[in-house]
């Protein structure tokens, strides 16, 4: 099959004009242009957000022939041209305050060089406001503004309240020239990753229409299960064949390790476009989201609230959390949500509350290996070899061995990254023992009391019991005393109780006993 995949194109124009597999969003795009001025959308990265606003910047420069065949070509009659104000923040490190000035400046100048600047324009707010007014003068037609992940800047300082703080008095001015020039302004449209609440352009601009979570967009960006089986069906056909399975089993490991994304309660899933799109031009499944880029401020963020990462799979929160992000609140839900590694699993219409959990496998496994190396004393090269280690020692019931392993993950752990020390340790815990593709529960249940964890092989159960600054003795003498093991006498694999005390003064697992 010569068929061309829009792996990492983000250019309307390039894609069409090169012959590569587009899926027609357009419709869509054009109900969004004509029944409303200004919208923002939030998507996680890699989702097509900027190849949108791309089509979005082909259609109003009137490039009707880009969009021969898809339902644009049909549904536009008038084909006006607009002049496009296009920025992308997406192509910069916003690391010092002139970092986000200087791309402002940048950005100025080339408008300014094709539509004039005057000299007592001094602020980049002042000088945007007259851009606009220009080029709609100059044109004789309304001004088209496109900004494409307006919040890179306010995420790259987010654990860095002082930078982040200039970022956003920086932008409030910036964005704040939308409004005033609202007479010159035919249609404008912002995507990002996140929705800061505390940024002007929503708090300020308040005819900005929010659509991340409206059902009727919902499959603006990303690709449905129909819009799959519509345009890659030769594409399974060929996958199953090359990877050695059926049609259909071929159709859930897609489905199992791509879609599942939710944007509102009631819609349809999405799969991620980059990981699809990368799997059929390679012919084969594996991690493409997660290898384009690292979730650091994620980690950060977690680390600095003590986040216990065992509650991210079973979260239950309200719309108005999800919906946008104080930059001074202490909760990384939101953050971690519309990042894209959570998704609405669930709706409870009576409580208005959403459940959160991972979108598919890609992400549940890709988080977590990324997560391991920022919380335990293992390299980032090294980790894959110790988690297959692992796996073998736990498969095989040798607690001894698995332990020991266990043990070099703790130590040397950090004071800063330990300050909250069962938290911590639980987390190296969870991580690892969910990497190894076991069934993990922290807490677990029992009639008699909660056991910290509890782990489950084909033939083993580990009932684990831990101890800060006490001793291994008082950790299995808890799960002989509450009975945990009883709670298991009807399942016919063996149940292994361990004792494990971890120590404050070495920061690490200082002896266990196994019963």
């Amino acid at each position: 099959m010569n068929r061309l995949y829009p792996v990492g194109i983000q250019n309307f124009e390039d894609l069409r004009s090169r012959g590569y597999i587009y899926v027609d969003k357009t419709s869509l795009l054009y109900n969004l242009v004509q029944t409303g001025k200004y919208y923002f959308l939030s998507r996680p990265r890699r989702f097509g957000k900027s190849l949108m606003i791309s089509t979005l910047e082909a259609y109003f420069l009137g490039k009707r022939e880009l969009f021969k065949g898809l339902a644009m070509e049909s549904l536009e009659k008038d084909w006006a041209v607009h002049p496009v104000l296009h920025m992308d923040l997406n192509t910069e490190k916003y690391d010092t305050e002139a970092s986000l000035e200087n791309k402002l400046e940048l950005t100025l100048k080339q408008w300014e060089a094709e539509y004039g600047h005057n000299p007592d324009e001094y602020s980049v707010a002042t000088r945007f406001e007259g851009v606009i007014r220009r080029a709609a003068k100059q044109t004789g037609q309304k001004v088209v503004i496109l900004i494409d992940e307006y919040d890179k800047p306010m995420l790259q300082a987010i654990t860095n309240s002082d930078l982040q703080t200039k970022f956003r008095n920086t932008l409030k001015a910036f964005y704040g020239a939308l409004k005033s020039c609202d007479g010159s302004i035919h249609f404008a449209m912002l995507t990002g990753v996140t929705k800061f609440s505390k940024v002007s352009v929503f708090s300020d601009l308040n005819n900005l229409r929010d659509i991340s979570m409206v059902n009727q967009y919902a499959e603006i960006c990303g690709i449905s299960d129909v819009e799959l089986h519509q345009y890659f069906d030769e594409d399974i056909h060929a996958l199953a064949e090359k990877v050695g399975v059926d049609y259909a089993k071929a159709c859930e490991l897609l489905k199992e390790n791509y879609d599942g994304y939710h944007f509102c309660y009631s819609s349809v899933g999405m799969y991620n476009p980059f990981s699809l799109l990368s799997t059929f031009a390679n012919m084969q499944i594996g991690s493409y989201w997660f290898e384009t880029g690292t979730p650091t401020y994620l980690v950060e963020l977690m680390k600095l609230h003590h986040y216990p990462v065992e509650e991210i799979e079973h979260i239950v929160t309200s719309g108005p959390v999800l919906d946008s992000i104080d930059a001074a609140s202490t909760d990384p839900v939101p953050v971690i949500y519309q990042s894209g590694y959570l998704t609405i699993k669930d709706y409870n219409a009576e409580f208005e509350n959403y459940t959160l959990g991972f979108p598919n496998r890609e992400v549940e496994q890709g988080f977590l290996r990324f997560l391991l190396p920022h919380y335990a004393s293992v390299s980032v090269s090294k980790s894959p070899y110790e988690i297959q280690c692992f796996v073998g020692e736990v498969r095989k019931g040798d607690v001894d061995g698995f332990l020991s392993r266990l043990q070099t993950f703790f130590d040397d752990t950090p004071y800063e990254l330990a300050r909250d020390r069962e938290v911590h340790y639980q987390n190296i815990l969870y991580i690892v023992f969910k990497l190894m593709g076991f069934h993990t529960e922290v807490e677990y249940r029992t009639s008699r009391g909660r056991v910290d964890l509890v782990l489950k092989t084909s033939d083993y159960i580990y009932v684990m019991e831990f101890k800060l600054n006490g001793t291994a003795e008082e950790a299995l003498q808890q799960i002989e005393e509450k009975g945990y093991a009883s709670a298991f006498a009807a399942d016919s694999r063996k149940v292994i109780k361990v004792g494990i005390n971890f120590s404050d003064k070495t920061r690490s697992i200082e002896r266990w006993i196994v019963a």
